[in-house]
């Protein structure tokens, strides 16, 4: 016998303030979030635009925060950035305004730094199978092509 929770829309409204204030959400969470408590469509909506209204659900403020924090902890490029966005369904429009929080000199800073530490720690001695190490590993962050090959060629000669 498997026993489900039910909940009423205000029981929901309740849970879902919480989810949203211990930390940033984007619509897709909260919709996920909302179809695992069984809630029907209907309700879905008329708690989403709750959380809307009462300001604990923004899509602008999630990307903001979600792109300082995998910048500057994760050392995340633009690349993978957008495509991490793009799967939560964030709108073009908010993922311009949160790539207005990465500074160009800062960006490039924490490139540099990943790129030389990343060199330094490589044991490969052929000299190309360390720079397609580099490179990969650069690429896999999100960081862009030309900045990824230039470096390369400039730290691995």
């Amino acid at each position: 016998m498997n026993v489900t929770n039910t909940f009423t829309v205000d029981e929901a409204k309740k849970k879902l303030e919480h989810y949203c204030a211990y930390q940033e959400r984007c619509h897709q969470e909260v919709r996920q979030k909302l179809k695992s408590m069984h809630m029907i469509p209907e309700a879905t909506d008329i708690i989403i635009v709750h959380l809307m209204d009462h300001n604990f659900l923004n899509e602008e403020r999630y990307a903001k925060s979600f792109v300082r924090g995998k910048f500057r902890i994760k050392k995340w490029g633009r690349r993978r950035l957008l495509l991490e966005l793009k799967k939560k369904d964030i709108s073009k429009y908010n993922v311009n305004q949160a790539f207005r929080e990465i500074e160009e000199a800062d960006y490039i800073e924490v490139f540099n730094d990943l790129a030389e530490k990343k060199a330094q720690t490589l044991k490969e001695t052929d000299k190309y199978k360390k720079k397609k190490k580099l490179i990969d590993y650069l690429l896999y962050r999100g960081w862009e092509n030309h900045l990824v090959y230039d470096k390369a060629n400039e730290l691995i000669k």
